[in-house]
C-alpha cells in the first residue's frame, strides 16, 4: 500500500477542494456566516460517512459487496428525513425494508456452505457509512434548495440558480480536513512522503480533479434540481456497475450467497425508489 486509506481521501478532497475554491471564491465571498454553517454541517457529516467507508473498504475483502453494502444508504434516506425532519416515509419504503435485511443475511454468511451467520468488522463499518449517507443527501438537498435565504447581500436567489459551486468546495475542503484528522489519529504519516512515487502523484490528482472535484459538482448541481431524495434514484445502479467493474478489473468472482445477497439489495433499492423510477421510464 503506498499510502495510507484515509491520508489518501484527505488529501485527495482537499486538493479538489483548493481546484474549486480558484473559481468560486466569488460566490464564498457572498455567503453568510450561516451559510458557511450549512456547507461545514454537509461537510462534516460527509467527511465521518468516508471516514466510515473507507475503513470498511480496507477492510472488506469484496469490492461489489462493500458497493451493495454501502448503498443501504438509499433505502435509509427516508428514515433519516422521518427522524430528523417529519416527513412522511413512503409506503415502498416498509416494502423495502425487509428484503434489504433478508439481502444482508445472505452476505453476513461466512462462506456458501458455512450456514453460521457471522457479521464482519466490515459490514459494521459499511452499514454505519451508509447510515452517515443518508444523512448527508437530506442535508446536501436540503442545502441546495434553501441558500436563498444565506446570501449576505440579501439577493433572494431561485432554486436552479443556487450557489452549488460554493457549496461543493466548502464540503470538499471539510470532508478532507475530518478525514485528514482521523487519519492523523490511526495512519502512520511518514513511509508515504519518504517514498512517494511518480505514479502515486499522478493517481491522486486525477482522483482529485475528475473522481472528486468533478464528480461531486455534478452530484451537487443535480440535487439542488430535485425533490429531496430523488437525488439519490441514481445511487441505485452504483452499487451495480461498481460490481461489474470489479469484476472486469480485479476478476473478482461472487458465491450463491453473495449473489443473492447483493440481487436483494438491488431489489430493495428499485422497490424503494418504484415511483420515482416508474415516473423517470413513463412515456411523457
Amino acid at each position: 500500500m503506498q499510502m495510507p486509506p484515509l491520508l489518501f481521501m484527505s488529501v485527495r478532497f482537499i486538493l479538489a477542494g483548493l481546484l474549486l475554491a480558484c473559481v468560486s471564491y466569488k460566490a464564498l465571498g457572498e455567503l453568510a456566516l450561516s451559510g458557511w454553517f450549512h456547507g461545514a454541517r454537509v461537510g462534516m457529516v460527509f467527511g465521518v460517512a468516508m471516514c466510515f467507508w473507507v475503513t470498511g473498504l480496507a477492510k472488506a475483502s469484496h469490492v461489489g459487496e462493500a458497493a451493495f453494502l454501502a448503498s443501504l444508504g438509499v433505502v435509509m434516506v427516508p428514515i433519516i428525513a422521518r427522524l430528523l425532519f417529519k416527513e412522511a416515509i413512503p409506503h415502498s419504503t416498509w416494502l423495502a425494508l425487509p428484503v434489504a435485511v433478508l439481502g444482508l443475511g445472505f452476505l453476513s454468511f461466512s462462506a456458501p456452505l458455512d450456514h453460521a451467520m457471522k457479521l464482519e468488522t466490515s459490514h459494521i463499518l459499511l452499514l454505519t457509512s451508509a447510515t452517515f449517507f443518508a444523512l448527508y443527501f437530506n442535508l446536501n438537498t436540503r442545502a441546495t434548495n434553501t441558500q436563498s435565504s444565506i446570501l449576505a447581500n440579501g439577493e433572494s436567489i431561485k432554486k436552479g440558480n443556487v450557489p452549488v459551486l460554493a457549496l461543493t468546495t466548502i464540503v470538499l475542503g471539510t470532508t478532507g480536513v475530518i478525514t485528514g484528522a482521523v487519519s492523523a489519529m490511526l495512519e502512520p504519516w511518514y513511509p508515504t512522503f519518504v517514498n512517494l512515487q511518480p505514479e502515486l502523484v499522478g493517481w491522486v490528482l486525477l482522483s482529485a480533479t475528475i473522481g472528486t472535484a468533478l464528480r461531486f459538482l455534478c452530484q451537487t448541481y443535480a440535487q439542488s434540481l430535485t425533490a429531496n431524495s430523488h437525488g439519490v434514484v441514481i445511487m441505485v445502479l452504483e452499487p451495480l456497475w461498481t460490481t461489474l467493474i470489479a469484476m472486469a478489473w480485479f476478476g473478482e468472482t461472487m458465491n450463491t450467497n453473495q449473489l443473492v445477497g447483493c440481487f436483494l439489495i438491488l431489489l430493495s433499492l428499485i422497490v424503494n425508489r418504484f415511483r420515482t423510477i416508474s415516473q423517470l421510464l413513463r412515456p411523457k
